[in-house]
């Protein structure tokens, strides 16, 4: 990218205004949940991709995706995203569909990935999703490179998905695929264990309460479709988001506690190995999702990631103003990202 378009994005930080009325960062992580969204997307290809095979009497692992492709006779030059949601996420959350819209707008193919057991998908796999699931979102790239010789990718990530796709691409470092042209994450939840603690925070607790009552639901669910692996009695005692990971997460996923599966999953540690463009777009009034100093350190340090830190925007929003007449309808990030993917395609 010529170092204009480079330092016109990275200036986009100073330009973004939260929407009036909304610059508290819990103001904008609530409304950008519920505003409603224009959806002009064509009716989806629904596709199942195998992405850990059966294995010890157990069933395989498939993920759920919902594509829009563009023309037969272009669509293998088209640029392709990827998008992952967040936590308790799918691919029909507000974030992902808005996003998709804009960038089919644009020309591109839409993949929109459901992680393991999400989007009504819990019969599909007979193991739990977690952070460190990495490998997943490169078995759903490289499934549909091979199925229509795609030749630019790019991976969006919110939140959780963000933490995914950035330490997906620390991962492959320079053994990248040259199909994979960017990765992108939108608050992403590169370090989990301040992040899961904040969350903790007294004035967080309205949004753990919700990732955690969804959460118990669905293992309690996944419990009755697979009674002889999961125990649904360990849900009686559970009250934070680390107390989950510990008890259920790291339990039934190879982790010895919640520490030591953030620590592994955790896309921080491997920011400094990621070797082609990056952006991560975070705002300082999130309420949880934290960035350590080791982690910003990574980051000023490799000059394939760009980081755009705006005073406002809340987890996930960035709700700026909207201007009705110039066709802008005030989401700020996925105005930025969509810049920088096609920058990059």
């Amino acid at each position: 990218m010529p170092t204009a378009e480079l330092e016109r994005i990275a200036s986009h930080a100073e330009d973004f205004r939260p929407r009036r009325f909304l610059r508290n960062g819990h103001l904008q992580t609530i409304m950008g949940n519920y505003l409603p969204r224009v959806d002009a997307l064509p009716a989806p290809v629904a596709e199942l991709v195998e992405v850990s095979p059966a294995m010890e009497g157990r069933i395989a692992s498939q993920v759920l995706c919902h594509c829009h492709w563009q023309a037969a006779e272009v669509r293998a030059a088209r640029p392709t995203a990827i998008l992952v949601h967040g936590l308790e996420g799918s691919s029909n959350s507000q974030y992902v569909v808005g996003n998709s819209n804009k960038l089919w707008r644009a020309g591109c193919n839409i993949v929109r990935m459901n992680m393991r057991n999400c989007g009504a998908t819990e019969a599909l796999t007979p193991t739990l999703y977690h952070s460190g699931l990495s490998d997943d979102v490169l078995a759903v790239m490289n499934h549909f490179v091979a199925q229509h010789g795609l030749r630019s990718v790019s991976l969006i990530g919110y939140s959780m998905g963000g933490n995914l796709v950035l330490k997906l691409a620390g991962e492959l470092g320079t053994n990248a695929p040259p199909e994979l042209r960017s990765v992108i994450g939108v608050s992403p939840a590169v370090d989990l264990a301040s992040s899961a603690d904040a969350l903790h925070h007294p004035q967080n607790r309205l949004y753990e309460r919700k990732f955690l009552r969804a959460l118990l639901r669905r293992f309690r669910y996944k419990a009755t479709l697979f009674p002889g692996v999961y125990d649904a009695s360990l849900t009686t005692s559970i009250r934070s988001l680390r107390e989950f990971d510990d008890k259920i997460t790291a339990l039934y996923s190879g982790f010895s506690d919640a520490s030591d599966y953030y620590d592994r999953a955790a896309a921080a540690k491997v920011l400094d190995r990621i070797a082609i463009p990056a952006l991560v777009l975070h705002a300082l009034d999130d309420p949880f999702i934290r960035l350590t100093e080791a982690t910003r350190a990574k980051i000023g340090a490799n000059p394939y990631i760009t980081l755009i830190e705006s005073a406002h925007g809340g987890h996930c929003a960035f709700l700026a103003e909207p201007d009705a007449p110039a066709g802008y309808d005030g989401y700020w990030a996925e105005h930025t990202l969509m810049r920088f993917l096609l920058a990059k395609a």
